[in-house]
Formats: structure tokens, sequence, C-alpha cells
């Protein structure tokens, strides 16, 4: 986008941002409305809800979209990354929608036939909750959604603002903004995406899956590091001493960017990057 000029440069930065806050918008919809609605006490049966392969496409496309949308992948690592992410999903959707594999293999286990998950059962830690005598299946199916709508449209909204802020800025250290308060805003959103979809449909596949993507992804990070190092040397080190890669904390203004100053780098006292 260097090469575009000032005019075009200020209108792609709206349209940018305009794309993040929408599809931020749409999510924080869905959760409202999650969050407002009254337990679902009515429950579709196996055969209603499953074998419901159209919804599998739709969801697993729209997940797909947002994912490779906002983080195209760039390399042979991101692009492995984005393939065992993709297979995640996809397996996710399959069985909540398809054929529920999980439910054929853990039915047995608990001497119940797998005719007896409707949708609210394969709602699997809300059915144990109710087993356990802590809440009635519909509470628990209520609170398992909202909780985990709230953590995927946290975790897309890091993924979008990520996206809006660095796009285009590839021979840029960004300090600012999000990157103020932590480094690798994009992969954090994959993992609480990840969390959230886990807490919703926990399935044996993802549950597997799911600690090697997170391992995944913190090692892209550090070779991102690595590169960033070689690329920028001192106001890189210093960024990476005040603002951590994951886990956000509060970082003040006049250290960050005085990190983001090669020259005036020095002045601050160079500690390994936070993790």
């Amino acid at each position: 986008m260097q090469g575009l000029p000032a005019i075009g440069r200020t209108t792609w930065r709206w349209a940018r941002w305009s794309i993040a806050f929408a599809a931020i918008g749409f999510w924080a919809w869905l959760f409202y409305v999650q969050a407002t609605m009254p337990p679902m006490e009515h429950s579709l049966a196996f055969e209603e809800w499953y074998g419901n392969w159209r919804d599998a496409l739709i969801v697993s496309g729209v997940f797909l979209a947002f994912v490779l949308g906002f983080a195209w992948p760039r390399g042979g690592g991101e692009w492995r990354n984005a393939g065992v992410y993709s297979a995640f999903l996809i397996s996710l959707f399959v069985e909540m929608f398809g054929i529920p594999l999980s439910i054929f293999v853990l039915a047995p286990l608990l001497d119940l036939r797998a005719l007896d998950f409707g949708m609210n059962e394969s709602h699997l830690w809300a059915y144990f909750l109710e087993r356990a005598g802590v809440m009635p299946l519909a509470s628990g199916v209520h609170l398992v959604m909202t909780v985990s709508m709230a953590l995927i449209a946290a975790g897309l909204a890091l993924v979008a603002v990520g996206w809006a802020q660095v796009f285009g800025a590839r021979h840029e250290l960004r300090t600012s903004g999000i990157y103020r308060f932590l480094r690798h805003p994009q992969y954090l959103g994959f993992i609480v995406v990840i969390i959230g979809l886990i807490v919703q449909w926990p399935t044996i596949p993802t549950l597997l899956m799911a600690p090697v993507l997170v391992v995944m992804y913190v090692r892209q990070a550090r070779r991102e590091d690595e590169d960033l190092q070689a690329r920028f040397g001192d106001a890189f080190t210093a960024y990476a001493s005040c603002v951590p890669a994951f886990v956000p904390r509060l970082v003040r203004r006049r250290r960050t960017m005085i990190a983001a100053n090669g020259q005036t780098a020095s002045r601050l006292t160079m500690r390994p990057p936070h993790w």
C-alpha cells in the first residue's frame, strides 16, 4: 500500500476499519442475542438436529472466510497453521451438524444410546453439569453458549483489529493501538476462538487438536519475533521488553513510544521479550 497516493491510503485505511468494525459488530450482536434470550427448554431430537449438512457447510464457510480473510497466510509456517486451524473448524462443524462421532464413542461409556443426545444434550459441558446436579440442562446450555459467544466475539475482534492496524505495514514496526498492549493480537484471537468453540461444543478431535494449535501459534509468534528482531534490531528489542506477546498488561505510552524509536531505544533497560 506504500505506492498509493495520500488520499488512496486514507481511503483504504477507513475501508479497513469499516470492515473490521462491521465484523466486530456482527459478532457482538450475536453475543447480545444469546446473552439476552431465555434458556431454551425445547430441544431438537437426534434425528432432527444431525444430518444437517447445509448448516455444516455454511458455518464452516463463514469461519474459514473470516480466518483466511483477516489473516491470509504469507509463508509455509502460516499456511501450515491455517491448514490445521481449518481442519479443526471443519471437524467441529461436521460433528456439530452432520455426524456426531464423539457422541457415538461417548454414549456407550455412559450406558446411553447415541440417539438420546439431541441438540441440548450434545452440549456436553451442559449435559455433564446436569448429570452432576449443578443446574438444569436448559440453563447449562444457556450458560455455555453465552460464555462461548463472548469468547468467540472477543477473539474475532482481536483478529479483526490486528488486521486493520497491521495490514500493508510489512516494512514498519507497529507499536501503537492494540500493539501497545500485546505483540500478537491475531494469534491470541485465534487461541481465544478455539477455547470458545470447545466451551460450546467439545469433541474428541477438537480437544486433541486444540493444544497442538496453541503450540503452533506460539511457535509461529516466536519465529515472527526473530524476524522482527533481525529487521529492526534494538527498536524491536526495546519494544518486546515492554510489551508481552499474548497476555496484555498496561504499558506506559512513553516507554512504548521510545521502544519504537531505534535512536532512543538505548535509554531503556533491555530485558528479554515478555511471553
